[in-house]
């Protein structure tokens, strides 16, 4: 079976030419209605066609060049002073926030961070949005935090979160 390249067609001769990618072509006749269905399916490919910008290395197998949310990654978040600062993997800094919003940054991973203020723990993702907040009287202490995951201790019990804020794990501190 061959790939098909392009075709086109004509209303005066009602025939639809194929063009295929080896060079070679191939026209076969079509009635009046398939040729309006094709002229309107040529129309709306042009629109579309015009409406997104592609990458020009496009090909059956990679996607459009649509734009994208782009998430950074946390290499460090740093507490100076009266401001709160997020760096990205190549050591920039990328956001700046309100220290007196965030509170005391209790540990970080590579997508959210965790800071405690007042009588609430905070999660924040890596644009420094706040997302989530849990009461201090649930969560204890945050030991640390790695990967998806944040630890603390409340009384006599050590509790496991995910970066949703749900409890996914609990056992008796030593």
């Amino acid at each position: 079976m061959q790939n098909l390249r392009a075709f086109s067609f004509s209303e005066n001769n009602n025939k639809i030419q194929y063009d295929f990618c080896g060079g070679n072509t191939e026209s076969k006749p079509f009635n009046s209605v398939i040729m309006k269905a094709l002229q309107l399916l040529t129309i709306v490919i042009a629109i579309m066609s015009y409406t997104y910008s592609f990458n020009s290395s496009y090909t059956s197998t990679s996607k459009p060049n649509l734009p994208q949310k782009e998430m950074k990654i946390i290499s460090n978040v740093e507490t100076n002073g009266s401001w709160v600062y997020l760096y990205d993997e190549q050591g920039h800094r990328y956001k700046t926030l309100s220290a007196s919003n965030v509170g005391e940054v209790k540990g970080f991973s590579s997508t959210f961070f965790v800071s405690e203020h007042g009588s609430w723990v905070y999660l924040w993702n890596s644009k420094g949005d706040r997302y989530k907040f849990l009461p201090k009287s649930n969560v204890g202490d945050v030991i640390g935090v790695a990967g998806n995951t944040f630890t603390s201790r409340n009384g006599h019990w050590i509790y496991t979160w995910n970066s949703d804020g749900n409890r996914i794990n609990y056992r008796p501190a030593r």
